[in-house]
């Protein structure tokens, strides 16, 4: 390794204060700019050393890697995480490192690829009822019915991780806990990316509502908690592992508090991210009947039965679209890491205490990473060329050490679900672009129409 004292520091971006701000906290697009003017790796100081730390903005396979692959040079706490914490309590998300290992290590069994397996009945149902439910409406006409994809996908997203890892049906308070998801997390997004914020013991309206939005979730992972401590044997899968777990080195279980804490992230994480690449893959097919067509052939020859879990072998285009899906909306569209050290990112220097910023949305549309990167393309993840693939081009769950521990659950279940509804219906989009807020994870903004009718 080169010692980084010898290297020069990653270059300043040229662009203006202002225009800085803004896409800073433009979580996605804005790394497109940030990108544009200064490169695929820049760093961004918005004032100076000891009032603003720098922030390091890398967006290129070889800087993701230097930074990502890494664990020995970076913590996974930052300014994001400590908003967090502070808002919402310790959990797996924003514990350090010295205390996070024994935590993964407790909870990993629940959610590897053969454990995860178990969960694939609870998705296919949920998506089931939403498609009687659609027929019912009046989809079995010749018009069909319209729907907010992104309305549907929660509640289906709700109901299956209610169902699979807590022990509980989501859906009977699933508007209630979205809207209170949305509220902390926005609070905690836009305070985590201020140059300049107000103390925390400062009552201002933004914080109160955070307060009182994240009290009522905490309110749901209690009773959850409670519910699985009355009755060891309840369906729970999550829940129970984190009541078992024990510290390695003392012995100890996890206390009730941070068991709430974990429960609220992963109901958070759980529900925004399933949700988002489930209603993106949606509309992007119906934009394009004929990839549309491939996935509901797919799905018909397992014949009119459950999908399962079992079945995931046979649906490889269906994986392929889902995958597009996550390159052209990630769940996150960025995640922050902390030097503890001076450190070479992609040939430059990295002063410790420097906040890095890994750009996902920007390196999944780069050009020069990938050929014609806005055209919705699933042929792009063929197994042949994903074993051709920079194994940095492409990290919707982020990469290394802690990476998200939800992926195989993630991804089995969309998998299930957009096979089990795209056998069902024809999807025609009605909404040409698909925007999106990111708070804390990528969301869509508004109701994303489209038109759904029987095949």
């Amino acid at each position: 390794m080169t010692d980084p004292a010898a290297l020069p520091l990653v270059p300043r971006n040229p662009l203006p204060y202002r225009e800085l701000i803004k896409a800073v906290r433009n979580l996605d697009s804005g790394q497109e700019v940030i990108r544009a003017a200064g490169g695929r790796i820049t760093r961004v100081a918005i004032g100076p050393k000891w009032l603003v730390p720098p922030l390091v903005s890398v967006m290129s396979p070889s800087a993701v890697r230097d930074v990502l692959g890494r664990s020995d040079a970076f913590s996974e706490r930052c300014i994001v995480h400590e908003e967090v914490r502070h808002m919402a309590g310790d959990s797996l998300f924003v514990l350090p490192n010295e205390q996070w290992r024994p935590r993964r290590r407790a909870l990993q069994p629940v959610f590897t690829r053969p454990h995860v397996k178990a969960f694939g009945g609870h998705m296919s149902r949920a998506a089931q009822v939403f498609v009687d439910e659609w027929r019912s409406r009046g989809a079995a006409t010749t018009a069909g019915a319209d729907i907010d994809l992104d309305l549907a996908c929660r509640r289906i997203t709700m109901q299956s991780l209610g169902r699979s890892v807590l022990g509980i049906d989501l859906n009977e308070r699933a508007d209630e806990i979205a809207a209170h998801m949305h509220v902390a997390s926005s609070y905690t997004a836009d305070r985590a990316l201020r140059p300049f914020r107000a103390p925390r013991w400062l009552p201002t309206p933004a914080r109160r509502r955070a307060r009182i939005a994240v009290a009522a979730m905490r309110k749901v992972t209690d009773d959850i908690l409670a519910a699985c401590r009355a009755d060891p044997s309840r369906d729970a899968p999550l829940v129970h592992a984190l009541i078992a777990a024990t510290d390695p080195e003392t012995g100890r279980p996890i206390s009730d508090d941070d068991i709430s804490n974990d429960l609220l992230i992963f109901m958070l994480a759980g529900h925004d991210t399933t949700a988002t690449a489930l209603t993106y893959a949606l509309w992007s097919l119906g934009h394009h009947q004929d990839v549309q067509d491939r996935v509901a052939a797919e799905a018909a020859a397992l014949g009119d039965r459950e999908i399962t879990s079992a079945d995931v072998g046979r649906l490889g285009y269906t994986v392929q679209v889902l995958r597009e899906a996550l390159r052209l909306c990630p769940p996150a569209a960025g995640v922050g890491r902390l030097a503890t050290r001076d450190i070479e990112v992609d040939g430059y220097r990295v002063e410790k205490g420097t906040l890095v910023a890994v750009g996902i949305y920007a390196l999944h549309r780069d050009p020069e990473v990938w050929d014609d990167p806005l055209t919705f393309d699933p042929d792009r993840f063929t197994p042949e060329r994903m074993k051709k693939r920079n194994r940095w081009q492409f990290i919707p769950f982020a990469g290394g050490a802690r990476s998200c521990i939800g992926e195989h659950f993630a991804m089995l279940e969309t998998t299930l679900a957009l096979a089990t509804i795209v056998r069902a219906v024809r999807v025609h989009s009605l909404d040409a672009e698909f925007p999106v807020d990111v708070p804390f994870t990528t969301v869509a903004k508004g109701p994303i129409r489209a038109r759904v009718q029987p095949r």
